[in-house]
């Protein structure tokens, strides 16, 4: 592309992130590549003055060897958003009040300034709540606060796993065996608390051979890594101590990512990270998806790279 692109990135301090496997840093880095200008700021970086879209920005830098990633924050100024070709939104959940607010804010800026991923679809596509479209794809599954519904739906599958509907990176996850006698204990921590539903699934024994984080791009899958739990760990994330390995897509991948592909391009949910546990879809994060370091240096695969030649050819259309 001839023109470089102002890019800027709305996501957590980097100085709070594992440079060496984040995701994000590892798309700001190949931006800035491409010579492509890169610039950051935060959640609540962001204002509303009379219905224009500004932030508290900064001009970033990033430094990157093979045992080395560091990065430079230059002096930060309040500028208009509409300056930026590109709007990388990539903050962590938790899904909470100032995420949200966060996508209203962005949702007034004009169309010439591309948002990614589209700020209305992240808003009313929670991860947990968004897979309940495909409830075919999906191990059973119950959202609820009623503690009778919760253990009627234990009584029936026995083993089960509960998690917080807002949360992310396996926190606040909890698997109880038929034989548990916690589940009183973590409803009423949770029930204190907050005052949303929880998720509840089946358990899926097939976790134990991992979990598979699946990227798609554009609704079509780019690459996957297959997070083993640690022994003893039921959670098999990455931020918990799931280990990265290689990993192939089967015939019943390819066919969730068939099934979800034309929702997630109609909805402008450009980059997605899907989780499956053998033949069942558990997740999809659209709010920023991991993985891709992972994919690199076990296939070789340069999602970074793939990723900016779509949004390059898509602006220059």
């Amino acid at each position: 592309m001839s023109c470089n692109l102002n890019i800027a990135f709305l996501m957590d301090p980097l100085e709070n992130l594992d440079l060496n496997g984040d995701t994000t840093f590892a798309l700001a880095l190949e931006a800035q590549k491409r010579n492509h200008n890169i610039s950051f700021f935060k959640p609540e970086d962001l204002l509303l003055n009379c219905n224009d879209v500004l932030a508290n920005i900064c001009r970033l830098e990033l430094y990157s060897s093979k045992n080395f990633n560091d990065f430079k924050y230059h002096d930060a100024e309040i500028k208009p958003l509409t300056e930026y070709d590109v709007i990388m939104m990539r903050q962590d959940p938790p899904f909470n009040m100032a995420y949200i607010t966060a996508t209203y804010i962005l949702e007034k800026l004009p169309n010439s300034t591309l948002i990614v991923n589209n700020p209305f679809e992240v808003r009313n596509s929670p991860e947990k709540v968004f897979v309940t479209n495909f409830p075919h794809l999906m191990p059973k599954t119950l959202i609820s606060r009623n503690v009778n519904t919760i253990k009627n739906f234990k009584n029936e599958f026995k083993d089960i796993i509960i998690k917080p509907l807002y949360g992310n990176g396996g926190h606040g996850v909890f698997h109880l065996r038929p034989e548990d006698e916690n589940l009183n204990s973590i409803l009423e921590m949770f029930f204190i608390q907050n005052k949303e539903p929880l998720m509840i699934q089946e358990y899926l024994k097939d976790v134990r051979n991992g979990d598979k984080r699946i990227i798609l791009l554009n609704g079509e899958p780019v690459g996957a890594v297959n997070r083993i739990p640690q022994l003893g760990e039921s959670r098999s994330n990455m931020h918990v101590g799931g280990k990265p390995k290689k990993t192939e897509l089967t015939r019943r991948d390819k066919h969730i990512c068939n099934e979800i592909s034309v929702s997630l391009k109609e909805k402008g949910l450009y980059f997605v990270g899907i989780d499956i546990i053998g033949d069942y879809i558990t997740e999809i994060n659209v709010t920023s998806p991991t993985g891709i370091r992972e994919i690199k240096n076990l296939d070789s695969i340069a999602i970074d790279e793939m990723f900016w030649d779509f949004i390059e050819k898509k602006i220059q259309n």
